[in-house]
C-alpha cells in the first residue's frame, strides 16, 4: 500500500498508462498499487522513455517500475485514464440491446465527447445513395452548428469525413486556422484547437465516421482511447445492422409464406370453380345441341314468315302510295271551290253596302273562319300526302335568322297578348347570322310548334330560342352528325306537358296526347307528323323534353348548310324524335337548349341581341334591356314621360333635378351608360353641366344627348361644343330617341 506522500509525488511528477503497465506484469500487488496511484492522475501531462532501473526519475515512477521488476525492459510512460477499460465496457453495455441506429448514435454522441473534453461531435452513418454509391449521412451530433451551416452527407473521399472513410484510419487536425469552424453556446462562440475524424470499422468495412472537435488539442492518449472505443462501436453497429437485416428478412419470409398460403387457397378455390364451370359447360353444350335443332326448325318457319311480311310490305307500300296520290289529288281539287267560298264569305263579312244585319255579318264571319280551318286541314293533308309520296322538294337558300324570328314574332305576338302570355324571342351571341336551308319549310315547322305551344299553354310564357349547338351533341340523323355546325331552334312553353308514354305517339298522323271524345283541345293531329317528315327532308330531327304540368321544349336541330334535295322515297315510319330527357335538359344530357328570357350582353360595335315579352312592348329591342340612363331635367312631367318610355323598353332610369345633383349622382352611382341632358335648367344649365362632366376622370367618353325645347339656330352647335354627343329637340319622338340611344350605346 502506497502512502499519501507517494501518491502525491506521482500525481505531480508524471502520468503513467496504467492499462499498459498492468498488462506488463502479472503481480497482483503491482496491479493494486497501480490502481491506487491512478486515482489522482490527470491525462496528457508527461511522456517519458525510461530505462530498466528508472535512474534519475522521481520516486513514484521508480516505485511503479520497481513493481514491474527487472525484466520490464524499455517502458513508455504517458498520460492515460486507468478507468478506460471500464469506460469502454460501460459504453459497450449501454449501446447493446438497441435496434435503432438513431437511438444508438444519439447515445454515443451524448457519452463520447465529454470523455475527451470535446465540445463538438458528429456521427455519420454509411448508406447507399440514390446513385448507388456509398455516402455518409449525418445521423446524430453533439453541439452541432445551425442546420444551414452543416452538410448533411459526404461521399467517399469528400472532406475529412469522406477521406477518413476512404483510408480507414484516424485523421487528426491541429492548429486550425481562424474562421474554420466555431463552437457556440448561449453565451458565445469560439474556434476549436483540434479536430479528429475516426472511422468506425468492422472487419475492414467502414460502417461510419465520428468527427470530434475540442477547444484544446487532442493528445495521443485521447486518440488511443477513442480508437479503442470505436472498435466497440463498430461491433455494436454491425450487430444492430445484422439484427435489422435479419428482422427484415424474417418479415419478408413471413410475408412470402403468407402470400404463398393465400395463393394456395386461391388456386384451390379456382380449381373448384373450374370443376363446377366444366360441369356447367358440359350441361350447356347438351342444351345448345338441343337448341340448335329447335333453331333450325324456327329458321325455316321464320323464312316463310319473312316472305309473307315482304309481300305484305310491298302491298302496304303500294296501298300507301295510292292513298297519298288520292289525297293529294282530292286536296288539290277541293281547294278551288273552297277558295271561292272564302272570298265570297269575306266579302259578305265586310258588308260594304251595309245591307246585312249584324247577325248576317256574324254568320259570314263564321263561314269564313270555318272555311279557313277547312283550308288549313286540306293544306295539312296535302303536305302529308306529298311527304309520304316523296313529292315534296327542298329549295335551300340563305336565311337570315333574325329576319325569320322577327316574322314569327310579328305573327304570334297578337296571340300572346290575347291569351295574356309572355312571349320572347332570343338569339344568343355567337349564333351564326344566317344559314342555308329551305326558309319556307323551317318557318312551317316553327309555326306548327309555336301554334301548339300557345294552344296548350293557359298561363306562363312561350319562348323561341335560336342557338348554335356546342360540339359533342349526339343525333340520330346522319346528316346532323356529319354537319360542321348545327343550329337548335327551340320552342319552350309552360303548358300542360306530355307524359313519357305519349311523346312518340303525338308524332303519328291524326294522333293527339288526349284523343278521347271528351278532349279539351281541338285539332287534327297532323301538325307534328308533318313537321317530323319535313325535318327528315331537311336532314334534321326534332327532340322533345317534357314533363306533365311543367311544360315542354320542342327543338328542331338543323344543319347550318344543306344541299338541294334529291328525289325522295316514301317516308320512313321511324320518328326522328328523342324524349329520353326530362324537361330542362337537352337530348345529350348536357343541359337544356332553352333558358329563361334574357338579353345577351353585347359590346359597342356589335349588333345587339334582342328579346321581347308578351305584354306587347318590345323589351330590350336593340339591346336596351338593363341599360342605365341618367335624366338631368328640372321638368318633372318631361322626366315622367321619358322615364315611362325607357322603362317600358327594359331600361333603368335615374333622375336628377339640376346639373349639380346630376354630377353628384353620376359620381355616386357606377355603371351609368348614357345621360339625357336638358339644356334650360336653373343654376347650372345643360352646357355648363356637360362641360363639368367632361372634366371628371373616367367620363370623357360617356354618351350625353342634349334635349331642349328651345330649338333655335346654333343650339345644336353649342351643345356639341360643350361636349354633348348628340342633340334632339322637344317634343321628343320616342322612336327617334330610342334609335339615337342605340346608336350611341353601340357606336
Amino acid at each position: 500500500m502506497m502512502t499519501v506522500e507517494e501518491k502525491s509525488a506521482v500525481a505531480t511528477s508524471a502520468v503513467v498508462d496504467v492499462a499498459y503497465l498492468r498488462g506488463a506484469t502479472k503481480s497482483y500487488g503491482a496491479h493494486r498499487a497501480l490502481d491506487e496511484v491512478s486515482l489522482s492522475l490527470r491525462a496528457g501531462e508527461v511522456v517519458a522513455l525510461l530505462g530498466p532501473n528508472g535512474a534519475g526519475k522521481t520516486t513514484a515512477i521508480k516505485l511503479l517500475l520497481g513493481l514491474l521488476g527487472p525484466d520490464a525492459g524499455e517502458v513508455r510512460v504517458f498520460g492515460g485514464n486507468p478507468r478506460d477499460a471500464a469506460t469502454r465496457t460501460r459504453i459497450g453495455a449501454m449501446l447493446q440491446g438497441h435496434r435503432d441506429l438513431k437511438t444508438v448514435s444519439r447515445l454515443l454522441m451524448s457519452e463520447l465527447p465529454p470523455l475527451v473534453e470535446a465540445q463538438y461531435g458528429a456521427f455519420y452513418f454509411a448508406e447507399t445513395g440514390p446513385s448507388g454509391e456509398t455516402e455518409y449521412r449525418l445521423l446524430a451530433g453533439y453541439g452541432l452548428p445551425p442546420r444551414k451551416l452543416r452538410p448533411g452527407s459526404f461521399g467517399i473521399g469528400e472532406g475529412l469525413i469522406g477521406q477518413a472513410a476512404l483510408e480507414g484510419r484516424t485523421i487528426l487536425v491541429t492548429d486550425l486556422p481562424d474562421g474554420y469552424i466555431s463552437i457556440g453556446s448561449g453565451l458565445g462562440e469560439a474556434a476549436p484547437r483540434g479536430i479528429m475524424a475516426l472511422p468506425v470499422l468492422f472487419e475492414e468495412q467502414v460502417l461510419g465516421v465520428i468527427e470530434l472537435a475540442s477547444f484544446r488539442p487532442f493528445t495521443p492518449v485521447n486518440q488511443t482511447f477513442l480508437e479503442q472505443i470505436v472498435e466497440t462501436v463498430g461491433v455494436v453497429l454491425n450487430t444492430i445492422i445484422a439484427t435489422m437485416r435479419t428482422e427484415e428478412l424474417l418479415e419478408q419470409s413471413q410475408s412470402l409464406a403468407e402470400e404463398l398460403q393465400s395463393q394456395s387457397r386461391e388456386l384451390q378455390t379456382q380449381q373448384e370453380e373450374l370443376q363446377r364451370t366444366n360441369a356447367e359447360l358440359q350441361e350447356k353444350a347438351r342444351q345448345l345441341a338441343r337448341q340448335n335443332q329447335a333453331i333450325e326448325v324456327k329458321n325455316a318457319e321464320i323464312e316463310l314468315a319473312r316472305r309473307e311480311v315482304e309481300e305484305r310490305a310491298e302491298q302496304l307500300a303500294l296501298s300507301s302510295r295510292y292513298k297519298s296520290d288520292f289525297l293529294a289529288n282530292m286536296s288539290h281539287e277541293l281547294r278551288t271551290p273552297l277558295n271561292s267560298l272564302l272570298i265570297l264569305a269575306k266579302l259578305l263579312a265586310e258588308n260594304a253596302n251595309g245591307n246585312l244585319t249584324q247577325h248576317e255579318v256574324d254568320f259570314a264571319r263564321s263561314i269564313h273562319a270555318a272555311g279557313n280551318d277547312l283550308l288549313n286541314l286540306i293544306n295539312d293533308i296535302l303536305d302529308l300526302s306529298k311527304v309520304e309520296a316523296g313529292k315534296m322538294d327542298i329549295s335551300p337558300s340563305p336565311v337570315e335568322l333574325s329576319a325569320l324570328c322577327a316574322d314569327l314574332e310579328q305573327t304570334f305576338r297578337p296571340i300572346a297578348e290575347q291569351q295574356s302570355l309572355e312571349f320572347s324571342v332570343e338569339i344568343p351571341e355567337g349564333t351564326p347570322s344566317s344559314i342555308v336551308t329551305d326558309a319556307h319549310r323551317v318557318e312551317q315547322v316553327l309555326k306548327n310548334l309555336l301554334s301548339n305551344a300557345f294552344k296548350f299553354t293557359d298561363h306562363g310564357s312561350v319562348q323561341l330560342r335560336v342557338a348554335l349547338v356546342p360540339p359533342g351533341a349526339r343525333f340520330a340523323s346522319p346528316r346532323l352528325r356529319d354537319a360542321s355546325e348545327v343550329i337548335a331552334l327551340s320552342v319552350a312553353d309552360t303548358g300542360i306537358g306530355i307524359s313519357a308514354d305519349k311523346v312518340l305517339e303525338i308524332f303519328e298522323a291524326f294522333q293527339q296526347a288526349d284523343g278521347t271524345t271528351s278532349r279539351k283541345y281541338g285539332g287534327t293531329g297532323l301538325g307534328l307528323s308533318i313537321s317530323r317528315e319535313i325535318a327528315r327532308l331537311l336532314g334534321s330531327e326534332i327532340q322533345v323534353e317534357s314533363e306533365p304540368g311543367h311544360g315542354s321544349v320542342f327543338t328542331l336541330f338543323i344543319p347550318a348548310v344543306i344541299e338541294a334535295s334529291q328525289p325522295q322515297g316514301p317516308a320512313s315510319p321511324a320518328p326522328v324524335v328523342s324524349a329520353q330527357a326530362p324537361a330542362g335538359s337537352s337530348g345529350d344530357g348536357s343541359g337544356s337548349w332553352f333558358t329563361a328570357p334574357r338579353v345577351a350582353p353585347t359590346g359597342r360595335g356589335e349588333a345587339p341581341t334582342w328579346a321581347s315579352t308578351g305584354d306587347g312592348v318590345a323589351v330590350g329591342d336593340g339591346g336596351l334591356d338593363g341599360k342605365r340612363v341618367l335624366i338631368i331635367d328640372d321638368d318633372v312631367r318631361n322626366v315622367y314621360a321619358i322615364t315611362s318610355a325607357l322603362e317600358d323598353r327594359g331600361m333603368e332610369a335615374l333622375y336628377a333635378p339640376d346639373g349639380r345633383a346630376g354630377i353628384e349622382l353620376l359620381e355616386r352611382e357606377p355603371g351609368i351608360d348614357l345621360v339625357l341632358m336638358d339644356i334650360m335648367m336653373p343654376g347650372m344649365d345643360g352646357h355648363q353641366t356637360t362641360r363639368a362632366i367632361r372634366q371628371l376622370p373616367g367620363f370623357q367618353g360617356l354618351p350625353i344627348i342634349a334635349l331642349t325645347a328651345k330649338a333655335m339656330r346654333g343650339d345644336r352647335e353649342k351643345s356639341l361644343a360643350a361636349g354633348a354627343s348628340d342633340y334632339i329637340t322637344k317634343p321628343v319622338d320616342i322612336d327617334q330617341l330610342l334609335d339615337m340611344i342605340r346608336v350611341w350605346l353601340y357606336r
